[in-house]
């Protein structure tokens, strides 16, 4: 794995891992390992662009600098627009699920889970929208 492509598949293995935490009942783990997987290829994306990425771990902000960098391609503009409290879900959960006493919900890893797929046709990856979902299936 040459490169930054280490972030990309890192990306796919925790999107992995949330679904296998959510089958347990795991759902605020299962919202952390959403987040990184979210985060690492949002991070991965930056890297593409500018050979380097922000030692930053907000969602919005990175996916804010995503859109400086790639423009409404895959109509990031509008994932970011409709899903914002999801993201807001998300990166709350980064620091709740390890340190406070946060209590997730199934229909909250569910809402998640569903923007992680609306990522396939918002988040730019090069040549396609799809990169992050195209090795998990919807379930």
């Amino acid at each position: 794995m040459g490169g930054v492509e280490f972030l990309k598949e890192r990306a796919l293995q925790f999107l992995e891992m949330s679904k296998a935490a959510a089958e347990r009942g795991f759902y605020e783990l299962a919202l952390f390992h959403a987040e990184q997987a979210l985060q690492l290829y949002t991070k991965y994306l930056i890297y593409r662009k500018l050979g380097d990425f922000p030692k930053m771990h907000f969602l919005r902000d990175l996916l804010d600098k995503v859109l400086e960098l790639y423009g409404a391609v895959c109509n990031l503009d509008d994932f970011l627009r409709r899903r914002s409290a999801v993201l807001a879900l998300l990166e709350h959960a980064y620091i709740t699920s390890r340190y406070l006493p946060f209590k997730a919900r199934r229909e909250d890893y569910e809402v998640a889970h569903d923007a992680l797929f609306y990522m396939e046709s918002s988040i730019p990856c090069g040549t396609s929208c799809s990169v992050l979902t195209t090795s998990a299936s919807r379930e």
